[in-house]
């Protein structure tokens, strides 16, 4: 049954990275892959709270950190795109672009988990 609620939930997770990478990157309209950052705190932030609230905080059972955990932001988040698109810009000489997407993905990222453990205790 693990393995349905995973899919289903992962389901959901690729649906809504899509529509909001979409809606995101439309509003944009730049080179910068803004949607994928937004993506990636978002994720690493919804990840950092429901790890909180299902193990500390006992808040959620424990199956919900496997369904959302798992399934919903193991689909939602979207590291292997992040990859790629920095290996799009070193090619296409757009190295600050790089370095930018690097740093911002991963100090925002943490932050964002780190924010996300502190509302969860928060609440």
């Amino acid at each position: 049954m693990r393995y349905v609620v995973v899919a289903v939930f992962g389901a959901l997770g690729a649906l809504s990275r899509y529509a909001v990478d979409g809606a995101i990157s439309r509003a944009a309209q730049g080179q910068f892959p803004i949607g994928t950052l937004v993506i990636n705190v978002v994720g690493s932030f919804a990840l950092g709270a429901l790890v909180e609230l299902t193990t500390n905080r006992m808040v959620l059972p424990a199956e919900w950190r496997i369904a959302l955990g798992v399934g919903f932001l193991g689909a939602f988040t979207t590291f292997s795109t992040f990859s790629y698109e920095t290996v799009r810009m070193l090619e296409s000489g757009a190295l600050a672009q790089a370095v930018l997407n690097v740093l911002a993905s991963v100090v925002l990222g943490v932050a964002g988990a780190l924010f996300g453990v502190a509302v969860a205790r928060a609440v």
